[in-house]
């Protein structure tokens, strides 16, 4: 066997288990966030639980994500009808509201604090250090995210991405709506299980 047909067959293998494995690793984080979440209803019976509103700021970034996740599914539909340029502005747009979801998401941090709700020290009570805790696990994810949209961004602006070619740009793509998913379920989660 060749070294060119062996590289060949390794680029297949590779191709073949990109997908799979990026499920694997979303399952486990799926299992995760499910542990965190059932420790916050167990925690709940607690007599020393505070129940609270959600911060406006979680309502901003809940809409900036499902809005990112929209501009990210019209940037690919863009790209397999080869309209590379509209393709790539919609993948800015998405990097732009990714980043204002971060963005609201630390300013409902800032609204938990000012209603008098800390995360740690004397102040503090389970409820905020749970939604806190969870919240910033999530903008981590979401991080890891907005990295994987910029590595999206730069081959796309290499032209490595075309009708015929776009792993990456999928692997990116899955990954970006289950942060959004995942946040989505977090949202209606707090909002209904307080």
């Amino acid at each position: 066997m060749s070294q060119e047909s062996l590289q060949s067959e390794l680029k297949v293998a590779k191709k073949k288990s990109a997908k799979p494995m990026l499920w694997i690793s979303m399952i486990s984080m799926t299992m995760f966030f499910a542990g965190l979440t059932s420790a916050y209803v167990v925690s709940r019976k607690r007599e020393d639980w505070v129940s609270f509103d959600l911060p406006a700021a979680f309502y901003i970034s809940t809409l900036l994500i499902v809005l990112s996740s929209l501009t990210f599914i019209l940037s690919q539909y863009l790209l397999k009808k080869n309209n590379k340029r509209g393709s790539f502005i919609l993948l800015l747009l998405t990097l732009v509201l990714g980043v204002g979801f971060v963005f609201y998401q630390y300013e409902g941090f800032l609204q938990l604090r000012n209603v008098g709700l800390f995360f740690t020290g004397p102040n503090s009570t389970v409820s905020t250090s749970f939604i806190i805790g969870i919240t910033f696990m999530h903008v981590l994810h979401l991080i890891a995210g907005i990295i994987v949209l910029l590595v999206v961004i730069y081959n796309h602006f290499k032209s490595k991405y075309n009708p015929a070619e776009m792993l990456g740009f999928e692997l990116g793509a899955i990954f970006w709506h289950f942060v959004g998913v995942l946040w989505m379920y977090l949202f209606f989660f707090f909002y209904f299980i307080r």
